[in-house]
């Protein structure tokens, strides 16, 4: 039996001018403090960056 993982999903929006320094240090965070990972970054023409980050939603089974 072959079960899929469920993820949860967070998106942030940089505004342009955001650093590709200051965007590494804010996904970091997030990846060592809320165990997110990165699932797609996108960088618009503008300058502003749409970042989706995902974290697999655990599932406790009651033992008896």
């Amino acid at each position: 039996m072959s079960v899929m993982a469920e993820y949860t999903y967070l998106i942030l929006r940089l505004p342009r001018g955001t650093s590709r320094d200051a965007a590494r240090r804010l996904m970091t965070e997030h990846a060592e403090y809320g165990g997110w990972e990165l699932d797609r970054l996108r960088l618009y023409p503008d300058g502003s960056r749409r970042i989706q980050l995902r974290r697999k939603v655990i599932r406790q089974t009651r033992t008896f």
